[in-house]
């Protein structure tokens, strides 16, 4: 089962982040030497692919949400005097449009040793593994199960997001099970809640989000050891000034450190389970 105490304590970290911004963004924008390009076009552009609830957006207003993007508004508005644009893109995408200019910074991208080759990263926000969510009336998912062998067996489906972290995860250590990969959030939990797929694969955040919206079904299985333990940060392209780098490090390390980001997580979270009632 998911560590609910970690995981609210750090949902209750990555909360803070929403409030410190606003209340009190430091004053880096003075600095005549950093996101020069940015501030010359008036707009920061973030690279957004859906993962509730480090980016939402809302299907009707195409409004983006999620405690990743208001670290994205924040840093525009308050350090950056800057506008904002949300990019839509996927997460077979998003470091490859980082790479061409297509936006400025990819949130809630995983620090990955494959990444680095591509992009640099920020400091991190949150840290990030991979869990699963099951119905706890599946048989095929043994009660207690603690470990990726319990649920590697043949006819076992995992439903994953496509290109995504959690999804080079679980192809480095599923043998025997069968990878459903789907294009997105929404279209990974119907498989599993049409029983199409017996096992979701996702953020320990994100899923922590659909056991609590369903209780009355969803279990978690956190694997042991954790898998894919990494850190969730800003990408950035290779060429970006260290002057510029540091701004955004200074920014996310005081939103951290401030209990801005974790204040900012609980309210993510919050506004999920209220949408999904």
């Amino acid at each position: 089962m998911v560590r609910l105490a970690h995981l609210t304590r750090r949902a209750f970290l990555c909360l803070a982040v929403a409030s410190a911004v606003v209340a009190g963004a430091p004053a880096h924008a003075d600095d005549a030497s950093a996101w020069q390009g940015v501030r010359k076009a008036g707009v920061l552009r973030c690279g957004a692919a859906v993962a509730p609830p480090y980016v939402m957006r809302d299907p009707k207003t195409g409004e983006y949400s999620g405690f990743f993007a208001d670290l994205c508004r924040n840093f525009a508005q308050n350090v950056l005097k800057v506008k904002v644009e949300f990019v839509d893109t996927s997460w077979d995408n998003i470091v490859a449009g980082l790479q061409s200019d297509k936006w400025d910074l990819s949130m809630a991208l995983n620090d990955t040793p494959e990444r680095e080759k591509a992009v640099s990263f920020s400091a991190p926000a949150t840290d990030y593994n991979v869990s699963f969510v099951y119905n706890k009336n599946n048989p095929k998912i043994p009660k207690g199960a603690h470990t990726i062998a319990e649920i590697d067996k043949p006819g076992v489906t995992v439903a994953v997001m496509s290109g995504t972290a959690q999804d080079k995860a679980i192809s480095a250590v599923i043998r025997q099970a069968q990878i459903m990969r789907l294009p997105g959030n929404d279209e990974t939990r119907l498989a599993l809640m049409s029983k199409r797929a017996d096992l979701l694969a996702d953020a320990n955040i994100t899923n922590m989000l659909l056991t609590e919206a369903h209780p009355e079904w969803a279990a978690t299985l956190q694997p042991t050891p954790p898998l894919a333990q990494q850190e969730v940060a800003f990408g950035i392209r290779k060429d970006t000034p260290a002057a510029d780098i540091a701004m955004l490090n200074k920014y996310v390390g005081e939103q951290v450190k401030s209990g801005a980001v974790d204040r900012l997580i609980k309210s993510s979270v919050q506004a999920m389970l209220v949408a999904n009632k």
